[in-house]
């Protein structure tokens, strides 16, 4: 018999695993990651015209057009996985990735936990905690190469030539890079609360429930 448990614990682990793994998700297809400096109009006949900042991600990138809407173009730059900046930024896309995927499972199965709190005799909640660590770190190595790539040419077409490692040039951080630091951080919170949420909906008060025979049980 399914036995829908919930409680404030782990619904709240429910819906920062949630929010984590669409952050994670956002940051990592923006192209927001860094900001520019500033370009006239790509097309451009008047030189009058205001300039522009255009914005570069890991893989893709925003430009201007100038026509009667001045449309922002956004794509990726790179069209195989070659040709994205730099080495650093092909190691950073697969720690991301790896990292990713791992919040998206966690997400997925978290779903499943109000209704299933253990598998093969090991309890579900901490098992997604474990990964939620495990793609902590993943997304703590991809960051940290991160900076390591503003040497590589294409950054300093963007950022002016006193680009360098772990030195930003004329451009300024997007925030998107902001969100995937902030999204790191609630990974690691994520996995502490899981461990509270395996608590919340094992306790004492939880199994009385179960045994006066309710089917969903809610409790603070």
């Amino acid at each position: 018999m399914c036995h829908v448990i919930v409680t404030c614990r782990s619904m709240l682990w429910t819906l920062m695993s949630i929010v984590v793994a669409f952050a994670e998700l956002i940051a990592f297809m923006s192209a927001d990651w860094l900001i520019g400096r500033a370009k006239p109009l790509v097309n451009d006949i008047k030189a009058s015209a205001e300039p522009y900042r255009p914005t570069l991600g890991i893989y893709g990138r925003c430009i201007k057009v100038a026509n009667l809407k001045r449309v922002t173009l956004c794509g990726p730059y790179a069209e195989n996985f070659g040709e994205i900046a730099s080495g650093f930024w092909q190691a950073t896309s697969i720690f991301l990735a790896a990292g990713l995927l791992l919040l998206c499972t966690v997400a997925f199965i978290s779903i499943f936990t109000m209704c299933f709190q253990s598998i093969m005799k090991k309890s579900i909640f901490n098992v997604c905690g474990l990964l939620q660590g495990i793609a902590g770190l993943f997304l703590i190595l991809g960051l940290m190469l991160y900076p390591a790539g503003w040497g590589s040419q294409k950054v300093q077409d963007y950022c002016g030539h006193d680009a360098s490692p772990y030195k930003v040039g004329e451009c300024s951080l997007g925030w998107a890079f902001y969100t995937a630091i902030g999204g790191t951080v609630l990974t690691f919170i994520c996995a502490v609360l899981s461990a509270q949420a395996e608590i919340a909906t094992s306790s004492d008060r939880v199994q009385e429930e179960i045994e006066e025979g309710k089917s969903l049980i809610c409790l603070l």
